[in-house]
């Protein structure tokens, strides 16, 4: 079952202020650099859209309110959400901050069967924070995700294996969850057009083509896959934290303070969670939006703030830069769990370790950055757009503050 709330941030909007409801309205974000995050029913009417700038939209729909994003208010409102999946099954995967994946294959029975189950859980939304989601209910995650998009909004579909190839046989591949305008675009040039002659493809063309997921891209085009619910995400490959700046960077020491704050971000989580590290990666994006990751590994694993910003640093000393930076990310993988228990022989370490264990109560009790470097403190920015990763709990939380 998936679970897709509609217009989300804007829904939530609209419910917490009566004087929203029912007019075109878009939620943006509070930098200089902002866009338009999501946009209500009635302003895709006039044919608003998520990434467009505000003079865009303005041109579109000159009566559009502009709301900006309350983050806290969203993060708040998906878990108590969640509380009401467990209601019905174990199995729930909080796949993003509007959208989770439910397996309800061993407690359907209980409540009346999946058909029950969707429309209770529709009408407990509306009657907790009235707002609106769609479900859709397939025999896996890829068809449940394709019949919620296609049942939109405030929709209920639920497909049975028998009549996936009938809905597949004239849809277009651009519409399957996965397969994007590019990967679309090169199998239009190969003649492929739907998912039913994505299906039918040999899978020697496919893997010619699109190399290892040329078998995968066959098996979407046939409604299958084997993709598991994560309900319990176990232990994370990486503990990354990226960020968009509201004006391009270009000043050496601006840059390094962004890394600085990137580098005690990521620490801090890993420190949180009682992981550690050897692989230090930094992303760069421009402001044309290319993107690029670059990597070194360190002879000791560690969580240290300073430890991960002096390799991000030396990383970075090797690359040319071709513009200003539009974004930053710094993560932390080949992880493997901390050893508490391991005395340090090298003293300026374990010093290091008591400053941060320090400073990481305080940040824990008080907020983010309540202590942070000084040479921070001049260049601070703050994210104001929600990661996808972000998660409710787990690793992968991270604390919202507007």
């Amino acid at each position: 079952m998936c679970i897709d709330m509609d217009a989300y941030f804007a829904s939530v909007e609209q419910q917490a202020n009566p004087r929203l409801r029912g007019k075109p309205i878009a939620v943006i974000g509070s930098g200089g650099r902002t866009v338009i995050t999501t946009r209500s029913y009635e302003a895709r009417r006039y044919g608003v859209k998520t990434g467009m700038n505000i003079y865009e939209a303005k041109k579109l729909c000159p009566q559009i309110i502009l709301v900006v994003g309350n983050n806290e208010k969203y993060t708040y409102t998906c878990k108590e959400l969640s509380k009401i999946y467990f209601k019905f099954t174990p199995e729930v995967e909080i796949y993003s901050i509007d959208e989770a994946f439910l397996d309800i294959t061993t407690t359907h029975h209980l409540f009346g069967g999946p058909d029950d189950i969707g429309h209770s859980i529709k009408k407990e939304i509306k009657r907790q924070f009235g707002i609106n989601c769609t479900v859709g209910i397939a025999p896996n995650i890829l068809m449940a995700k394709l019949v919620s998009d296609l049942a939109k909004p405030d929709g209920f579909r639920w497909i049975k294996p028998e009549d996936v190839q009938g809905l597949l046989k004239e849809l277009p591949v651009k519409e399957m969850w996965g397969i994007g305008s590019r990967i679309s675009e090169r199998l239009e040039r190969l003649g492929i057009r739907t998912c039913s002659e994505l299906g039918n493809a040999p899978v020697s063309l496919l893997r010619n083509k699109f190399g290892i997921i040329g078998e995968t891209l066959k098996q979407m085009g046939q409604g299958i896959c084997s993709r598991p619910l994560i309900s319990d995400a176990g232990d994370p490959k990486s503990i990354g934290h990226s960020m968009t700046f509201s004006k391009d960077l270009s000043a050496k020491d601006t840059i390094k303070a962004q890394v600085l704050k990137l580098s005690a971000l990521v620490g801090r989580r890993a420190r949180r969670h009682g992981f550690t590290g050897r692989k230090i990666s930094l992303t760069i994006r421009y402001p044309d939006f290319e993107t690029f990751s670059k990597g070194t590994t360190l002879p000791e694993f560690t969580n240290i703030t300073h430890e991960i910003y002096h390799a991000v640093l030396r990383i970075l000393s090797t690359i040319k830069l071709k513009d200003k930076i539009r974004l930053l990310g710094v993560s932390l993988s080949h992880l493997m769990k901390e050893n508490k228990d391991q005395l340090t022989l090298f003293s300026d370490r374990a010093k290091e370790r008591s400053l941060l264990q320090a400073v990481d109560t305080i940040n824990d009790k008080y907020g983010d950055f309540t202590i942070t470097w000084g040479s921070y403190l001049e260049n601070m920015e703050r994210p104001t757009v929600i990661s996808p990763a972000w998660r409710p709990s787990g690793i992968r939380n991270i604390a919202i503050k507007n």
